[in-house]
């Protein structure tokens, strides 16, 4: 799921209903600016499986709301 392709509206529903946690919430403002995981990763200071992992919580949650 690409978190960037929402549109406005629709990312600030999400902020809103889907109770990320910070890591969550941070990972998916990021995701919005279109920054790929790796470069989050780094951002981040975490390794790349702790982001996918926490991609997929992302994403888990956003179906979930949809």
């Amino acid at each position: 799921m690409k978190v960037y392709d929402f549109t406005v509206p629709e990312l600030n529903y999400f902020r809103a209903y889907c109770n990320f946690t910070s890591d969550e919430r941070t990972l998916f403002e990021y995701r919005a600016r279109n920054i790929p995981l790796e470069q989050c990763a780094e951002l981040m200071n975490v390794s790349v499986s702790t982001i996918k992992r926490l991609s997929r919580k992302v994403n888990n949650k956003i179906i979930r709301v949809c």
